[in-house]
């Protein structure tokens, strides 16, 4: 089975750049303080580290 991630969204996606919510909606974040659960692949590792400022990573 391939690690997981859980991923916390912490700050509002509002006036956001556009790429940055793209980023947010791929890993299938949808609201604040609602933690999703992602494969650590190196695509969602990407998108986690572009808009690592407003998130909360754990090893789920």
């Amino acid at each position: 089975m391939a690690k997981q991630l859980k991923v916390t969204l912490l700050r509002s996606l509002n006036g956001r750049l556009k790429a940055h919510q793209a980023c947010a909606r791929g890993l299938g974040i949808r609201r604040i303080h609602n933690p999703v659960t992602v494969n650590d692949t190196p695509e969602n590792r990407g998108m986690i580290n572009k808009i690592n400022y407003m998130l909360k990573v754990e090893e789920a």
